[in-house]
């Protein structure tokens, strides 16, 4: 059942160009709760690459060599750099946040 449910994608994440383009879709309030929901994804996401880094750190040298060339390391890679492209695209929704607080 797990593995159903890891394997279900997501519909593409709209950019913050299309988010603008339909301002009147989002109240303030509902903008709030979206930033904390995010907010609260990724310092989950940030604990648990912390908690793999020190995992690491304890794992023998062919253990680790091992971990590192599966999909599921691979898998972990990208899903790193696309975090870093959404920390870009929280940054600018915070932006956009905060004109919405300030009318």
């Amino acid at each position: 059942m797990f593995r159903q449910a890891q394997n279900h994608r997501l519909p593409k994440i709209m950019n913050v160009a299309q988010i603008k383009k339909n301002d009147s879709d989002i109240d303030l309030p509902n903008a709030k709760l979206a930033y904390t929901i995010i907010q609260s994804l990724l310092t989950n996401q940030e604990a648990l690459s912390d908690l793999l880094a020190l995992m690491a750190h304890v794992l023998d040298e062919d253990v680790a060599k091992a971990l590192t060339n599966t999909n599921e390391w691979q898998k972990y890679l990208e899903s790193k750099r696309e975090l870093e492209n959404t920390k870009l695209q929280i940054e600018k929704f915070t932006e956009e946040l905060k004109r919405m607080e300030n009318g």
